[in-house]
C-alpha cells in the first residue's frame, strides 16, 4: 500500500505519490513502468530544496567480464511537476572528468522550466560520488590553503596514487583502466534502460559534452536532442590544450585593463607587474601569508607557479577575473593573501564535487597518449609558468592506457538536434571548440554568450533557451530577445581597486 502524507508541500510529492499508487492499482501497465527494473526511493540532494527519487543501477566494471566486479551506480530523478510527464527525460552529464551528479544540481535547479513537463535524471558517473568512488590516500581531499600554495601536490600525488593502486591491486579489486569514457557512456545507456526510458535528451557540461557526443555516436536512435555547454571536441587533448586557452584568457584580462582608461591609469603595465612578481619569488620564496579562512599568519614557500595557478582559476569566472588587476598590484607589494583568498572558493567547490582519481584515470588514458614530446616542447615555450604545465603533463606517466574504439577521436557526424553553448570568455573550452563540433552536426545551432565564462546554462536568460529548445525540439521558438542579449553581453568591468569597478 502507498501511504501519502496528509500535507503535500508541492506537486513533486503529489505526483510521486499518486503515480506510485496508480502503478500498483493498474499493475504497471504503462510502457515505462513495465520496463523499469529498479526500485525508487525518496532521497535528498544538497542544494536541492525538493525531494528526489533515487535508485541504484548495477553494471559490470569490465563489460568483457560480465561475471567480474559489479559497480552500483547512484541515480537521482528530479520528477516532472506534472502527473503526465513527457516520455523523454533530460539526462545531465557532469564535467571534470571526475565530477559527480552533485556538480550538475545548480544547473538542474536553473532548468526548473524543463521539469514542468519532463523528469531530470542525474547520475554519479562510475568512480565518483556514490558510484563506487575511486579512492587512494595520495589523492584524498587536502587542506585547501596548502593546495593553493603548493601546485606540486596534485601532480606528485597522481604518481603516488598510481603506485598505491598497483600495490593494493587484487583479482577482485578496482581495475582503474575501466574508468574511461566508453564505459561511462555504456553506463548511461544502462541507466536509461533500467529506468524504462526509450529516448532521452542529453545535457553535457565541459567533459560531459564528450560523454554526450560519444553516447550519440554509439546510441543514435536513443537521443532526441542534445545541449552541449562548454564543448570538448572528441579530439581535444585536455592535458595539453587547456594551457594555451587559459593563457589567452589571462592575456585578454590584462588587455582589457589596458583598454580601460581608469584601469590603465591605476595599473599601467600588468604584464610588467607579473614579471616583477616572478623575479621576486623566483622558483620559491618564504613569505608570510594570512590564511584567508582564519586570518592566521603562516610562513609558507610560495612560487610563481602558484600565482599563475591562482590566476588561471580566477579567469573561469569573469566576475572574479575583473579583480585581477588590483590583486596583482597587492601581490607586487608583497601581499599575496587577497589573491589566494579570491581563488579559494573555486578550489573549495572542486573538492566537494570532484574525484581526482577518476580525472587522472580518464585523461591519462584518453588524452595523454596523444601528446608527443614535440607537442609538449612547443607548448612549454609559450607559457608564463612552463614548469606548472610540465609537472601536470608528467603526472600521467605510467597510468593505464587501455584500447579505445577506432573512431573515438573522430568528430561526431550526426543529424541529432543539438544546441551548442559557449561562453565568449571561457578559458578552457572556448567558442572555437563549439564552432569545430558544429561543422559535423548538421542539425545544430551554436549560441555564444559573449560576456560569460565556462558553463553558461544557468546564466541570465540561457535557461529559457534550453527550455524552449527541449520543449519544441527545434530552434524556431528560441526567444530572439535572449539570443540578442547573450550575443551583446560584455566582459564585467575591471576594478581599479578592490573597492570599486571602473
Amino acid at each position: 500500500m502507498v501511504k501519502c502524507p496528509v500535507s503535500m508541500p508541492n506537486a513533486v510529492y503529489l505526483r510521486a505519490c499518486v503515480v506510485s499508487a496508480l502503478l500498483l492499482l493498474l499493475g504497471g501497465c504503462g510502457d515505462r513502468a513495465m520496463s523499469r527494473s529498479v526500485a525508487l526511493h525518496e532521497c535528498r540532494l544538497a542544494k536541492l530544496s525538493s525531494a528526489a527519487q533515487c535508485a541504484t543501477v548495477n553494471v559490470p566494471e569490465d563489460r568483457s567480464k560480465p561475471d567480474g566486479r559489479t559497480l552500483a551506480l547512484f541515480v537521482a530523478i528530479l520528477p516532472a511537476n506534472t502527473l503526465s510527464p513527457d516520455a523523454d527525460p533530460l539526462f545531465m552529464l557532469p564535467g571534470g572528468p571526475g565530477q559527480s551528479a552533485q556538480a550538475a544540481v545548480p544547473v538542474a535547479v536553473a532548468l526548473a522550466g524543463v521539469r514542468r513537463t519532463r523528469d531530470i535524471v542525474l547520475i554519479d558517473p562510475r568512480g565518483t560520488g556514490k558510484s563506487a568512488p575511486l579512492k587512494c590516500a595520495a589523492l584524498a581531499p587536502r587542506d585547501l590553503f596548502d593546495e593553493l600554495i603548493d601546485v606540486d601536490l596534485a601532480a606528485t600525488a597522481a604518481q603516488r596514487c598510481l603506485a598505491e593502486l598497483r600495490e593494493l591491486r587484487a583479482p577482485d579489486d578496482v581495475d582503474v583502466s575501466r574508468y574511461i569514457t566508453p564505459e561511462i557512456v555504456a553506463d548511461v545507456d544502462a541507466v536509461r534502460a533500467a529506468l524504462g526510458y526509450q529516448r532521452i535528451n542529453l545535457w553535457g557540461g565541459s567533459y560531459g559534452t564528450r560523454v554526450a557526443q560519444e553516447f550519440a555516436r554509439r546510441y543514435p536512435s536513443r537521443v532526441r536532442s542534445m545541449v552541449l555547454d562548454g564543448v570538448a571536441p572528441p579530439a581535444m587533448r585536455t592535458t595539453l590544450d587547456v594551457w594555451p586557452a587559459r593563457e589567452k584568457a589571462l592575456a585578454d584580462v590584462l588587455a582589457a585593463c589596458a583598454e580601460n582608461a581608469d584601469c590603465k591609469r591605476a595599473y599601467p603595465d600588468l604584464n610588467a607587474t607579473l614579471e616583477e612578481i616572478k623575479t621576486a619569488l623566483g622558483a620559491s620564496r618564504r613569505v608570510r601569508v594570512a590564511d584567508p579562512r582564519t586570518g592566521v599568519l603562516r610562513e609558507v614557500s610560495l612560487g610563481f607557479d602558484s600565482v599563475v595557478a591562482a590566476l588561471h582559476g580566477l579567469v573561469y569566472a569573469p566576475e572574479l577575473a575583473s579583480l585581477i588587476p588590483p590583486l596583482l598590484s597587492r601581490a607586487q607589494a608583497g601581499d599575496f593573501a587577497p589573491l589566494l583568498a579570491a581563488a579559494m572558493p573555486l578550489t573549495s567547490d572542486l573538492e566537494q564535487t570532484m574525484n581526482l582519481v577518476l580525472y587522472f584515470a580518464v585523461t591519462c588514458a584518453e588524452d595523454a597518449p596523444r601528446v608527443t614530446a614535440s607537442d609538449s616542447s612547443r607548448l612549454l615555450a609559450t607559457l608564463r609558468a612552463p614548469s606548472l604545465a610540465a609537472r601536470n603533463l608528467a603526472a600521467c606517466d605510467g597510468w593505464p592506457r587501455p584500447s579505445l574504439p577506432p573512431d573515438f577521436y573522430q568528430p561526431l557526424s550526426s543529424a541529432v538536434l543539438t544546441l551548442i553553448l559557449s561562453g565568449g570568455l571561457d578559458p578552457v573550452t572556448p567558442p572555437a571548440n563549439g564552432e569545430l563540433v558544429a561543422k559535423s552536426l548538421s542539425n545544430s545551432r551554436h549560441v555564444i554568450a559573449a560576456g560569460y565564462g565556462h558553463i553558461v546554462s544557468p546564466q541570465a536568460c540561457t535557461p529559457r533557451l534550453i527550455e524552449k529548445f527541449i520543449d519544441t525540439a527545434g530552434f524556431a521558438t528560441l526567444p530572439q530577445s535572449c539570443l540578442d542579449y547573450l550575443a551583446a553581453s560584455k566582459r564585467p568591468p575591471t576594478f581599479s581597486s578592490l573597492l570599486e569597478p571602473k
